[in-house]
This record gives structure tokens, C-alpha cells and sequence, in this order.
């Protein structure tokens, strides 16, 4: 028996790399609103960290590997008097801001969340600008605005959550992209970078959707940040690509890992993504929720004027979407934080009882109450077509819920449908204050009077975008 030679040659590129490095090193953001919805995202991400950071669960995972390591010009880690190297930077940033779930989201075939990439462009525009580069808040921003439309494109038409693989993936090839060209990578070398990124792939599969398997992996947006600035800097040092990570046959990542489909692309890269993206504003609840959550508000302030309470109620119908029945719809116990604001039935049943859903709403001393799984056993979901329709229709992208209620006495109250939450595009004037007002909260918890007064005066002033990037970062960090 013969077998043919294998070719030593190296392929091109694969096109979707290509075009990735392309984008980050060529397109002008040009987009006013893109800007302005990136300063709005920069400051409710921080803000996010900082929340994260009252819950000792995170705060433990703070800080350098070895204890009272303290890097030169490293990067400063917001809510803390952590200065690390800008890896360990990346993993403790990128953790802080996706351990509550509360940061902005993009839902289209793959969900995700883009403000994760701040975790990687925060801890290295922070360490390269406290090494005396000129890198201000607008690279900041720009780098959000291309690390969000890289993530969510990629999003757009590819659903990585039914192959088994979580949605981090996407912020480890964005956020690799965008902080090669931060520390002076060319194209090149981008390429061999985001290449990289996507051969890690496999390593970032994890159950953090599936039922029955415990908690979501809180820290999981912060390591594939940390994974990003690594590959990056081992580029930077010669480390070598491969052309064809995505389309090589049997081990590349479509035939191992996509079932053998390529990529599909439903728009270039510009900045629609930024300009499109959701905030959690109201509710730390897993978005495809979030009218659920509203839904719940309303009818609870309903029973309240009419003399009830959630105790009367019989039954509650959710008609919701395909993506919210397959990923937040569960029964039975809920062990720990993570399961309880991952399952739409308690996200619904808190608020009835209680009239609010915050953080704390999660915890096991709150879900302790015996009235919330009884609650929860009385609500039963079912997708609603249109629903899902809607959810993937680019002139629309709502994320539809409505709550039905029947009471012991026969009493069917008006269904509550909410089409768009208030984070949502169309929803934008109503939700800039109080996305604002989200801020000063998260801040409120960690720095007095003075400082907070310091911090609003400068994320609203005009000249924001000029403020070299580490005396961004001082703002938020304890002496």
C-alpha cells in the first residue's frame, strides 16, 4: 500500500483571519453613535467589575498567582490595589466584569457578551500607557468597537452553544485581534495570532448551559482574556501561526469541532454591532429574561392594588422564545447563584413574591425562602413562534416574553407582554439614565463621596476620549 506525500508548503491564510486583521488594522471607526455607546458600555462594564467584587466568591480570585507580587508598570486592577502583569490583569479585569452576568449582551445564533473583551484591552492599554505609550480612552474605545463587531459578526449566523462550545471562544479570537494590534503586532503577525486563538478553541468547551451539571463558570470570560494577551505577546516573540487553523482537513476547527461547516457572514465589519448592543440595565438576569423580569414587576404591583399577593396565585404561563426554552428553563433545585440567574421560572417567581430582582436576589440566603420553588413549580414555559421569529430578525431583534396568571379564585389577570427590554436599541433614550444611574450605584458600594464625585465628573466629560488610559484605570483602583 502507497500513501501520497503530504505538502510542506504553507497555505494562505484562511479568509475569515484575513479578514479579522483587515478590519483591526485598516477600518476607521467613524460612527459618532458607536462612540458614544462604547463610552456608555465602558463605564457600565467597570461598574459591573466593581459589583462583582462585593461577592467574596470573586474577590477571592483577585490578585497575582504568587501572593504580594507587585509588576513594574503592570496593569491596575479596578476595585482593588492589585498592579499585575497584563495576562493576570486580563484574567482578574475579565473576571470581575462577567461574574454577575450583568454586563451588555448580543443575542443573535450564538449569545454572548462583548463587554468580556474589556478584560483584555483595559489590562493592556492600562500596562502600555504606564510604560509611557500614548494610548488614551478612545483606543480604549475603538478597541471595545472592533472587539465587539468581531464577536458579534462572528455571532450573527453561527451557533457555537449547539456544538458544545461556549460563546468565550468568540471573546478569545476578538479580544487576540484587537490587543495584537495594541502592543504593535502588523498583519501578519495578526493573522498567526488570531489563528492561534481559534486552535485553543477545543480547550474552551464547557457545560456552563447544560442542565444538571452545577454552576455556570464564572470566571471563564476572564481566562479566555487571559489566554487572548498570552497569545498575543508569545507572537510578539516569533511564535508562529496556522494558515489554515479553520478550513485544514480533519484537524482543523471545522471539521473537529463545527461539524464541517464553514463560517457564514451576514455583514462586513463596520461598527453595528456597538451601536446595536444590549445593556442589562434594570435586572442582573440572563437577557433572553429580561421582559420576562419586567413582566414579573408589573403584574406584581397589579396584584398589590388589587389585595394580593403572589400567595394567590394558581398558575403562571410564559410564552417565550426558542433560544430562552433551551437555556434558562429548568426544574427542580437550583444549587448555587449561578443556576438561580440562569433559569427563567425563579427570574419570574422572585419578583412576584418580592417587587425587586438584584444581586442579592441570588444569593442561597435569599433563595432560602420556601415561596420561591413553590412558585417556580407553578409557572410553566412554552415557546411562542412569532417569538423566535422576531428574535432573529435583524429590523427587529426583540426578545419577547409575556406572563399569563391565574388565581385560586378563577381570576385570569391580562397577559403582560414585553417585546423589547429596556436595555434594547429602540428602548435607548429611556435607558441611558438609567444605565447611568446603574453606575453610580456599583460605585457608590466602593469609594466615598469625593471620589465618586471625581469619577461622574470625568466618564461625563467631553474630553473623556483624551485621558491617557492609566489615569482611566486610577480612577477605580484603592490605594
Amino acid at each position: 500500500m502507497s500513501h501520497a506525500a503530504e505538502s510542506a508548503v504553507r497555505p494562505e491564510p484562511d479568509q475569515v483571519l484575513q479578514d479579522i486583521a483587515d478590519y483591526v488594522h485598516n477600518f476607521k471607526i467613524e460612527s459618532d453613535l458607536a462612540f458614544e455607546t462604547a463610552r456608555l458600555c465602558l463605564i457600565d462594564t467597570i461598574g459591573c467589575g466593581l459589583e462583582g467584587l462585593r461577592f467574596s466568591e470573586c474577590a477571592r480570585l483577585m490578585g497575582p498567582v504568587v501572593e504580594g507580587t507587585v509588576v513594574p508598570n503592570g496593569t491596575k486592577v479596578p476595585g482593588t490595589s492589585f498592579q499585575l502583569d497584563p495576562i493576570r490583569g486580563a484574567f482578574n479585569i475579565g473576571t470581575q466584569i462577567r461574574w454577575l452576568d450583568f454586563n451588555d449582551c448580543w443575542l443573535a445564533a450564538e449569545w454572548g457578551h462583548p463587554s468580556d473583551n474589556l478584560g483584555a484591552i483595559l489590562a493592556v492599554a492600562d500596562h502600555l500607557a504606564r510604560q509611557g505609550q500614548p494610548l488614551t480612552v478612545r483606543d480604549i474605545l475603538e478597541g471595545m468597537i472592533k472587539a465587539h463587531e468581531i464577536q458579534g459578526q462572528l455571532a450573527l449566523l453561527n451557533s457555537f452553544n449547539r456544538v458544545g462550545l461556549d460563546h468565550v471562544v468568540l471573546v478569545k479570537v476578538a479580544s487576540t485581534a484587537v490587543v495584537s494590534k495594541l502592543i504593535g503586532l502588523d498583519r501578519a503577525q495578526t493573522i498567526d495570532a488570531i489563528s492561534q486563538a481559534w486552535a485553543d478553541g477545543q480547550s474552551l468547551r464547557t457545560y456552563r448551559h447544560a442542565p444538571n451539571t452545577g454552576s455556570r463558570k464564572s470566571w471563564a470570560a476572564g481566562d479566555a482574556c487571559a489566554r487572548a494577551v498570552n497569545i498575543a505577546y508569545l507572537v510578539k516573540k516569533g511564535e508562529k501561526g496556522m494558515p489554515s487553523v479553520l478550513s485544514a482537513k480533519t484537524w482543523g476547527f471545522y471539521d473537529v469541532l463545527f461539524k464541517g461547516k464553514p463560517f457564514q457572514f451576514a455583514l462586513p465589519y463596520t461598527s453595528y454591532i456597538m451601536e446595536n448592543v444590549l445593556f442589562k440595565i434594570s435586572y442582573p438576569a440572563e437577557f433572553h429574561a429580561q421582559t420576562a423580569v419586567e413582566a414579573a414587576h408589573i403584574l406584581h404591583n397589579q396584584l398589590k392594588n388589587l389585595g394580593k399577593s403572589s400567595d394567590d396565585i394558581k398558575s403562571i404561563r410564559i410564552r417565550t422564545q426558542e433560544a430562552a426554552m433551551r437555556i434558562i428553563n429548568k426544574k427542580g433545585p437550583l444549587d448555587n447563584f449561578a443556576d438561580r440567574d440562569h433559569d427563567i421560572n425563579y427570574m419570574v417567581a422572585f419578583p412576584l413574591i418580592f417587587g425587586e430582582l438584584t444581586s442579592q436576589s441570588y444569593t442561597d440566603a435569599s433563595a432560602a425562602d420556601p415561596r420561591i420553588d413553590a412558585l417556580r413549580a407553578k409557572i410553566h414555559c412554552v415557546e411562542e413562534q412569532q417569538y423566535s421569529i422576531d428574535y432573529h430578525d435583524p429590523s427587529k431583534r426583540s426578545i419577547s416574553n409575556a406572563l399569563l396568571v391565574e388565581l385560586n379564585d378563577g381570576t385570569v389577570l391580562d397577559e403582560v407582554q414585553v417585546e423589547y427590554p429596556v436595555g434594547h436599541k429602540r428602548r435607548r433614550a429611556e435607558g441611558t439614565p438609567l444605565l447611568l444611574a446603574k453606575f453610580e450605584r456599583h460605585i457608590a458600594s466602593h469609594f466615598d463621596a469625593a471620589r465618586q464625585k471625581e469619577i461622574l465628573e470625568t466618564v461625563n466629560d467631553s474630553s473623556l476620549a483624551k485621558l491617557p488610559a492609566d489615569k482611566f484605570t486610577d480612577l477605580f483602583v484603592k490605594a
